[in-house]
């Protein structure tokens, strides 16, 4: 088997330090590679990654199809090789790019699950907030939609990142991106109580002394315990809907899409480096557009005579 290792070391440092994509991005990437090593190896075709030609990357896929890996998983791993390819064209390392025409399985694009603003507020009205846990969670869910953040965003949110005057929030996204969330009034209402009648009851543990949400002892709350929460919540209620904390940041896109929000600054919002993420939010039922089209658009207006 011919050396892919310097190709790969160097794609690694690529996306590194020139894409800043986070240690958990950059591993996913190399592993699409590894399996693609891993084909040519089972198949005992010696080639180095100069030498790849269409027809080996379409059999590669193939396989990976015939190894029962969901479409999404596929779709992923071809993404990783163009990345590769793309990355080895740039470079010069190649002339021709061999994944140009490689085509992934079509996704069915699953419509996210959303609540609205009637569900929101009777999962809030279940929080008990005479007790200092409630007080945490009720700003939580707050913040989760009324900023749109993603469950790892919200544990990792910092007070100095807060800016209550101006009404915004910075926050530190996917691959190291820093970007700026208004800040609703509900939520700013709630964080405040929460910072100041439970927060600063709590004896805070070193390294946590600037995160916003803790737990009982101090330290910054993981993942699973907001999972949790809201999944306590949902049983209270009875729903059979699959809720979690990107429940709450799918109906802030998709509440601010019906709204009749620029699509732009939605995209901004959510930190997608590509609209066409952002363009799963605009799964708008037909009454709405309808209802939007007679009030807006000239043509839909009754005939005065």
């Amino acid at each position: 088997m011919k050396s892919w290792q310097p190709f790969i070391n160097g794609f690694k440092a690529y996306l590194q330090l020139e894409r800043s994509l986070s240690k958990n991005s950059v591993e996913a990437y190399l592993h699409d590679i590894e399996k693609l090593v891993q084909f040519l190896e089972i198949n005992e075709i010696v080639a180095s990654p100069q030498e790849i030609k269409l027809p080996i990357l379409k059999n590669f896929v193939k396989w990976i199809h015939e190894l029962g890996m969901s479409e999404f998983s596929q779709a992923r791993i071809v993404s990783g090789v163009k990345a590769f390819y793309k990355y080895l064209l740039m470079e010069d390392l190649i002339e021709k790019n061999p994944s140009e025409l490689l085509e992934a399985p079509k996704l069915k694009r699953k419509l996210p699950d959303t609540l609205d603003l009637h569900e929101i507020e009777q999962l809030l009205e279940l929080i008990d907030v005479s007790k200092p846990s409630g007080v945490r969670d009720k700003a939580i869910i707050e913040t989760l939609y009324g900023c749109g953040l993603r469950v790892t965003e919200l544990v990792e949110l910092r007070i100095s990142h807060i800016y209550f005057d101006d009404a915004f929030v910075s926050v530190i996204g996917k691959g190291n991106k820093e970007r700026l969330v208004p800040l609703g009034s509900h939520a700013a209402k709630n964080i405040q109580l929460y910072l100041q009648h439970v927060r600063n009851q709590i004896a805070v543990k070193r390294g946590s002394e600037d995160i916003v949400f803790l737990n009982h002892r101090g330290g910054k709350l993981s993942r699973v315990a907001i999972f949790s929460m809201i999944k306590n919540l949902v049983q209270k209620i009875g729903w059979k809907k699959n809720i979690s904390p990107h429940t709450f940041r799918h109906s802030f896109a998709t509440h601010l899409v019906e709204g009749g929000a620029n699509l732009r600054a939605v995209q901004e919002m959510l930190g997608h480096e590509s609209i066409t993420t952002t363009e799963i939010y605009t799964h708008l039922d037909r009454s709405f557009l309808k209802e939007t089209l007679v009030q807006f658009h000239p043509r839909f207006q009754k005939p005065t005579n």
